[in-house]
This record gives C-alpha cells, structure tokens and sequence, in this order.
C-alpha cells in the first residue's frame, strides 16, 4: 500500500504530494486525513505530513512512513475543501489543513491533556518577523526552541503545561528561551470552561412581526426541505435579525443537527453567546475566538467533534469546526472585513461557508443593516435570495442624525475635539442619566509627535509609518509592528524642545472628557484596554451594568452591541476612513457610521447621532446621516462599475517583499514580465510594479502588483505560473484575491 503526503511546511516548494510506503504493522491504521511522521530528504528529524490520498503502487523507488497519529485526524471531505483552497487562495495545502486541526495539535505530541488549574502562561516578547529571522539566521538552532516560538506564533495565550505537551518540550526548553529573552512567564489561574461564572436567565421565543415572520418561514423551508439557498437578511438596526436567527436554530435543533454563527468580532462573541445560553442552554453551545487559551479551544472542538454541541458560535475560523449534521451556517454582520483573513491562507469565510453549504443542501443566511456591496449586487440581481427588514422590531424609531462641519467650529474659535452641539448634548444626557458612546477609530493619545522648528517626525525604526504617543506609559508605539520607545523630548535633528503633538486617538479624548466633565463616568474600549483575558465582556458588562456615562472607544464599540439606555452616540472624526488609497473606502465610512448610529435609542428611547467631519458633503457621510443603504449604493455601483471595481471585475493583489531593497525591485520586474508574457489574450489588466502605499513593515520592503481580471481557473494557472519559479533567500511573495486592503 502506498500513500500520498502533504509535508506539513509552509515552504512553497514542499506543496507537492509525496509518495511513501505504508508498512505492514501500519496498514490497518491508515486513513485519508490521517497525520503521519516520515523521513524526508536530508532532515534529521521526522517530519510531520497528512495522507490525502491512497493507491496500490507507485512509480518512484519510495521510503516508508514511520509512524501514524491515529487521535485528530480529518474526514476526506475536509482535505478535498483543503485542496480547493490551496489552489483558490494561493497558499500551501498543509496551510488548509492546519485550519481543520484542533487548537493545538499541528505539533507531534498530543497524548497528555490539562486539568484546571493555576499554571504558568507564557508570552512572546518577540514578533514573528524577529523571530523567523533568528530561525533564518540559525541564532536559534534547536528544534525544540523552534518548535515552541512557532506554536505561540500561532496562540495567543498558553500554558507552560499545555506547550510542553502540544510541543513535545520540556520546562528546561522554555527556560532557557526566557533566558534568551524570547518569552516572559506570568503565574495566573487555568479556567477551561469559557462559560464559567455565567448566570443568565432563561428566555423564550419572541413574537416575531410580520416581517421577521415572513424572513423565518421563507429561510425555514429550506431548512424543513434539506435545501441549499443564500438569503440575504437586509435589516435596519434593531430589526430583530438576532431572534430571526435565534428561531431558526431552534427549527434546526428539532431535527437534531447543527448550526453555525459566526459573529466578526471578538467583543461581540460574549453578548451573543448570553443569548444564545438564555435561549438554548449551555450544555448545547460551544464557543470559538481567538481569545480563549489553547486548552479552551481545544476543549470546545473536542466537543463540537463528538456531537455534544448542537450550536457553534465564532469567529471566522469556526466555519472549520468538524460539526456533525450541520443544518444551517449564520453569518451577522456580513459586511464586516473580518470575514476575510489578512494572513495565509488569505481565504474568505463566506465563500468557505457557501462551499459548505452546497455540499450539504442547507441554508446559508447572511444578515447586515449595512450589506457587503457585493452582497448585495448579488441579491437584487437573484444570485442571493433578499429578505428585508425595514422596521425596528420593539417599535422604536432610528435615532436622529445630525453633521456637524468642524470647519465652521474652527471659523467660531472652537479648538476643542468637542462641537458645540456634541458637548450640549452630552452634558444634557448626564444630566438624564442616559448613557453615551463617543467613537474614534485612533488609538492612544496623539498620532504623530514632531518638531515644531525642523519638521522632524517620529518613526518607526522598522516601519515607515509615523510613531503613536500612548500617555498612559509614556510611550511611543508603531501600531503595525508593535516597537516602542521612550517618548521624544528633544529633537534628534535640531536639539530643539519645541516638541508637539499632533492627531488625537481614544487616550487623549477619554483624557478631555475627564477634564470637560470632570463628575462623569468613563470607560475606554480599544486594543490597549483589552489584552487581558474576557477583558472586552468585562468592559461590555461594566458599562451596561454599572450604567457608566460615557463609553470612548474605537469601532470594536459599534458592532451589534444593544445597549438600552443608550441614548446618544457622538462620532469624533468621521473622516479617519474617508482618503486612504482603497476603493473601500467610502463603503467602509457609510457602514461604520450607520452600525455607530444604530447604537442609539434602541429600546423606545429617543435616540441622537452627532457625526463630526470636515467633509460634510461627501456622499458616504450623507447617506449615513439619512440611514439610506440603498441611496448609498446607487451612488457607489455607478462609481465601481465606471472604474471597473468588485464586482464588476476581480482584483488580485501580488505583493512582494523583501529585507534587501535592490532584491525586491528585480523580483517585482520579474513577476510582472512572466505575467505579461501569460497575458496573451489580454484577459488581465495588469499594473506595473510599484512600492506600497507604506512601503518598509518590520524591516522589510514592500512592493505590488495589481491585475484586474474575471477570476477564474485560468487566471489561477497564469498567475501561479509566474509566481512559481522565483526563489530568494529572503523574498516572500503572497497572492490576495480581492483584499480587504490596497495597502
């Protein structure tokens, strides 16, 4: 017997099937989706493969496997969803396989597992550049040091036992990387149960109106009839889509199969999964996000893969959870870019879940107040079934929606990050004792930090991108690479002590409401106020339940949260989003606006919008005044259609870079002559090569290619085929279809 392996490597040149012999004491094991440990090449160490495929003989003189994992392997189906991948989004097909994993166990031992506990938990101090440079550089020589930095690359957060044990290392192996100053070891307390200390009341069907009635019944037929179809729930804010998917998983549940929900951000996980545990129950329920320990996520999947749970509710990766009898994948919030990875494989959940849901014959629904434009496109031109939710669901009417031109503020002497209008309103919500949240998509204290008498502005030394100032440490941060420093008080270039700072973020306006309203209550809520563990729950709950005034926080604040004595939601600057170099750009700042408005007067309460901009005659921010999603897209369509923008075409993003400057520039040249050369019948639009809009990231240089093309197994062949042959000790070369970023 033969079997055919997928080398467990992220090298592109290992994305090849390999031939090996099965012995005879290992035939009765083996199994497609099976790990296995084989010699390869001149390694001295087994290496880690999957069988993707079996067959009686081969036509190369072959070497035998050494050993087979007979615990976690995965069903054929979920390796020929792997290879589809591999081929659709450009990347390695262990890569794939490596998302249908249990959290964990891409390492060879997983015999032992943890019980609660106190325990260590190790950290990176490092990042994955650094360190992957050190493995480059053979400053790290052992495998069992390469072993453990690779897995917390990929965790988050993990006990010292968990990674002995996922890793097959001892303590003295993550002692001596403390030493080295790669990690830190921190003492803290091991909860496998996310759900611990959850006390929630249990709920019943709502009564659905007419139109949420009329959504259920048509996406419940499907549901009855084991029937694939796509709905789009296009639903104002508040319009109940939540209990429109509450009742359809319990239609689900009644023929004993599962579902999925994915939600798009973490801080929106806790508030759904309470609603879900109200309805459902605990025991019935998994939970999947990033920010749960290794063992956490290792625990929920187990229990997904024995049919134990009959509902999965996660973040995008969740769509790979190896659920038994699935009837019916949600997707809330589909519009939100989070669906789609920015790092290999660079796949989009919802063509993942329409996948699924095809070879299964159920349902998939998606549900927006602020639809993806593709989406949409697709709905009104019948490739997706449109459900429409105009009204609020408790009867409640949209907030009030007022534009404030902050160039007139300035015209009236007013320097402050608050319109008039804003502080009347806020001061007038404190004095009711009704709740407000204030939105600005900046973090820490000031953007940029320069010098008043040259001109000198702080950078990264790593990335060419101005340095963030965070008050709180006295600090300056690169919010792409993570490096810090000590706060610049003279200038490097001049001596001078004329230091300013420039720009605004979440810090620095938490500080001015403190002094402006000196007797308020605040919270703040941003990537430097959640990096403890369930710190976003912590801060959702404090300021529901402790009815704090005012919420400051970047958009992690605006998603699906319902927040009833929510009264009035004030947006700094609504122009963070408007002039990146994006063609998303004008549809990222009318969605973000609507899903910030839709925070407001959501439980019969009047609610009130006050959006600051200096561009108050931009259509995006119009449209979002007026809450009219289908004003908004006219506009738009007709500007993507002119330009040849999604979804009137595809666009692939080929970026390369490199840690030698003179390297990338011939790499670049390379790839765009071999995609010329493929261009033959001009089915590709093809851009030359030039540096990204922030060109250097972690030390290294950054160029791209643009082609706009129709996406195809054609344009597949050609652009693999001018990427394949290129070799360079520190190139990296990926393939983004589509991206959520032109930068």
């Amino acid at each position: 017997m033969v079997v055919e392996i997928i080398i467990n490597s992220n090298v592109k040149d290992l994305n090849k099937i390999f031939d090996y012999n099965v012995p005879t004491n290992l035939e009765e094991d083996i199994k497609i989706g099976r790990r296995v440990f084989v010699p390869f090449g001149r390694m001295k160490s087994l290496q880690e493969g999957f069988i993707i495929g079996i067959k009686e003989k081969s036509d190369y003189e072959i070497k035998d496997i050494a050993s087979i994992q007979k615990e976690d392997y995965i069903e054929e189906e979920k390796i020929n969803l792997a290879k589809l991948m591999a081929r659709k989004y450009f990347c390695n097909i262990s890569d794939c396989i490596k998302l249908m994993l249990p959290p964990g166990t891409t390492t060879k031992n997983i015999e032992n597992r943890i019980k609660d506990k106190s325990a260590r938990f190790i950290y990176l101090l490092k990042t994955e550049d650094e360190i992957n440079e050190d493995i480059e550089n053979k400053v790290i020589k052992s495998e069992k040091q390469k072993r453990i930095l690779k897995f917390l690359i990929d965790n988050e957060e993990v006990s010292s036992v968990d990674l002995e044990t996922f890793t097959n290392t001892t303590s003295a192996n993550i002692k001596t990387l403390e030493q080295k100053g790669y990690i830190e070891i921190i003492e803290k307390a091991v909860e496998r149960n996310p759900f611990t200390n959850k006390n929630i009341k249990p709920t019943s069907n709502l009564e659905l109106t007419d139109e949420q009635k009329k959504a259920f019944d048509e996406i419940n037929n499907n549901i009855k009839n084991n029937k694939f179809g796509e709905f789009l729930i296009f639903g104002v804010t508040g319009a109940g889509k939540t209990e429109v998917y509450l009742q359809l998983i319990g239609e689900v549940l009644k023929k004993d199969k599962t579902s999925i929900m994915l939600v798009p951000e973490i801080s929106l996980t806790p508030q759904m999964v309470d609603r879900f545990i109200a309805r459902f129950g605990e025991e019935k329920i998994a939970v999947l996000h990033s920010k749960l320990s290794v063992g956490e996520r290792y625990d929920q999947w187990k229990k997904i893969e024995t049919g134990n749970v009959k509902i999965v509710i996660g973040a995008r990766s969740a769509i790979f959870a190896p659920v038994k009898d699935l009837g019916l994948i949600i997707i809330d919030e589909e519009h939100d870019s989070s669906y789609k990875s920015d790092k290999n494989p660079r796949y989009n959940s919802k063509e993942i879940a329409r996948y699924l849901a095809k070879q299964k014959n159920i349902p998939l629904v998606l549900g927006s107040a602020t639809p993806d434009i593709i989406s949409y496109f697709n709905a009104i031109n019948n490739k997706t079934n449109l459900i429409c939710l105009t009204k609020r669901a408790n009867n409640s009417s949209l907030p009030t929606v007022e534009i404030i031109d902050l160039k007139e503020e300035l015209v009236n002497g007013n320097r402050s990050m608050l319109s008039n209008k804003l502080y009347t309103a806020i001061e007038e919500n404190l004095k009711v004792k009704k709740q407000t949240i204030l939105f600005l998509n900046r973090r820490g204290y000031s953007t940029f930090v320069m010098c008043r008498d040259c001109g000198y502005t702080v950078k990264c030394n790593k990335c060419n991108v101005s340095m963030t100032y965070h008050v709180e440490q006295n600090r300056l941060k690169c919010h792409y690479c993570g490096y810090e420093r000590r706060n610049v008080t003279i200038c490097p270039e001049c001596n001078s002590k004329n230091i300013r700072y420039f720009g605004t973020g979440t810090e620095k306006l938490e500080a001015e409401i403190h002094k402006i309203f000196p007797n308020a209550s605040t919270i703040r809520m941003d990537v430097d106020t959640v990096t403890k563990k369930n710190s976003h729950e912590m801060i959702l709950n404090k300021f529901r339940d402790e009815n704090i005034d005012i919420l400051v926080g970047t958009q992690m604040v605006v998603k699906g949260h319902h927040f009833p004595n929510v009264t009035l939601v004030g947006v700094i600057a609504a122009d963070s989003s408007l002039f990146m170099d994006d063609y998303k750009s004008n549809e990222r700042t009318f969605q973000i606006l609507t899903q910030v408005a839709g925070r407001a007067g959501r439980e019969g309460n009047n609610g009130n919008v006050i959006i600051q901009t200096y561009n108050p005659d931009n259509f995006a921010i119009e449209c979002s005044k007026l809450q009219n999603y289908k004003m908004f897209y006219d506009e738009e369509i007709k500007f993507r259609k002119l330009l040849k923008y999604p979804p009137f075409c595809d666009i692939i993003k080929i970026e390369i870079n490199d840690i030698n400057k003179n390297q990338i520039v011939s790499t670049a040249t390379q790839i765009y002559d071999n995609l010329v050369k493929q261009n033959e019948n001009n089915i590709m639009e093809i851009y030359k090569p030039m540096p990204a809009p922030i060109d250097k990231i972690k030390n290294r240089y950054r160029w791209r290619i643009i082609i706009r093309c129709r996406f195809s197994n054609t344009i597949i062949d050609k652009v693999n085929d001018s990427i394949i042959d290129i070799k360079g000790v520190n190139t990296r070369i990926t393939v983004d279809v589509n991206p959520n970023s032109m930068i």
